[in-house]
């Protein structure tokens, strides 16, 4: 990983030349990816499953990048969600799990052992099983059986140009047919129309942070520069921002290669505070005056922690939450800890949460290409996806 090229981040030009794989025109394409799976999803007739019985559970079958749908469901459903709402990344399924309930699997290629592991074992109980899995694939195969629902990925815009597409920049393509079918069974509120207005944030974001917008008036610019040579630790401040401060940890880490940790409040309030007395909170060589700081003395300075906490539209945030929230950005800064703060804008939840999705998916894309990392292909997962056959 070379040193942060901030000259490169201001260049919307070079940015695009650096990325090869065409990650960020990905990305761009979220709020497109919406339309297309609404319109996919209505093909499927996801919208019947609102004639049957409300499901007694549903299990989310995910694994690696397309677990964040499942973290979309159970952040949309909350925490008065009519049904249980369980996530599973592979085998087996719950012995419990049986006609009354509900599967649902998700896989851009159709072909991810866990997820088609425990959609077959489902159709083998009777439970109802909803697949969102590419054409042709033995998973797109399960939900095309009688009684299933089996919905074709939205195209978009591939990212390296392979096939299939990373689940990373698929996310939209992928969530969007799920949380239409929870919708339809009453599980959470994400209509059609709630969803076109999704789109509508998604294409807002990225009209913001657009390559060829200045890094000062560029959110997802200027949160990778603060980002560069950080340990990021990103806190959601609920249930809702948890979810987006999961995926930005995973984007930090899979694509910017930089290890980042996510927590949520109120939960995590007292160990992600506890770290500011650690040793990335003050760096290395923080007993050393920076002023008289000898590099080739003391040693470079260690990484340090850089904490990110996404925050909930005002008006949708407890004044309880609020002054938690407030009391460990102060507690922070007295720490000497430097916080970087995202606010979501008035909209529904989910449109709230597709924003701060958006931004951080972004800034680790440029904070990737501004370290000179190629944020669509890891030499050292390919080594291991050999090593594994």
């Amino acid at each position: 990983m070379s040193a942060f090229d901030e000259a490169l981040l201001a260049d919307g030009d070079a940015l695009a030349a650096a990325d090869v794989g065409g990650v960020l025109r990905a990305l761009a394409s979220s709020g497109a990816q919406v339309r297309e799976a609404l319109d996919l999803s209505a093909e499927a007739a996801v919208a019947r499953l609102a004639d049957d019985d409300r499901p007694r559970a549903v299990v989310i079958a995910a694994l690696a990048g397309s677990s964040a749908v499942a973290d979309l469901v159970q952040a949309l459903a909350g925490r008065n969600c009519p049904v249980p709402v369980v996530v599973r990344h592979g085998g087996p399924l719950p012995s419990w799990v049986g006609p009354l309930d509900l599967v649902v699997a998700v896989s851009l290629s159709g072909r991810a052992p866990g997820p088609l592991t425990l959609a077959v074992e489902a159709s083998r109980r009777g439970a109802r099983v909803v697949t969102v899995a590419g054409e042709g694939s033995p998973l797109a195969e399960i939900g095309a059986r009688s009684g299933n629902v089996q919905v074709v990925p939205a195209r978009g815009v591939r990212a390296d140009g392979g096939d299939p597409r990373s689940s990373r920049v698929a996310l939209w393509s992928l969530a969007t047919p799920v949380l239409l079918a929870c919708d339809a069974l009453g599980l959470l509120q994400a209509s059609p129309a709630d969803l076109a207005g999704v789109a509508d944030r998604l294409d807002a974001e990225a009209e913001a942070s657009r390559p060829w917008t200045e890094t000062f008036v560029n959110p997802a610019k200027a949160l990778a520069a603060e980002l560069a040579g950080a340990v990021p630790v990103v806190l959601g401040d609920g249930h809702l921002m948890a979810a987006a401060a999961r995926r930005a940890a995973g984007m930090l880490a899979r694509t910017s290669r930089v290890p980042a940790v996510s927590g949520a409040l109120p939960d995590d309030a007292s160990e992600v505070v506890a770290t500011f007395g650690g040793p990335f909170a003050t760096g290395a060589a923080a007993d050393v005056d920076p002023v008289f700081a000898d590099p080739f003395l003391d040693g470079p300075a260690g990484p340090r922690m850089r904490l990110v906490v996404l925050r909930d539209a005002p008006t949708a945030v407890s004044d309880e939450d609020r002054r938690l929230a407030d009391a460990i950005t102060t507690t922070a800064a007295d720490a000497g800890v430097r916080t970087s703060e995202l606010v979501a804008d008035d909209g529904t939840p989910a449109q709230r949460l597709a924003q701060l999705i958006a931004r951080t998916d972004f800034a680790s894309t440029y904070l990737a290409l501004a370290c000179g990392v190629d944020p669509a292909r890891s030499p050292h997962v390919a080594d291991l996806k050999d090593r594994l056959g």
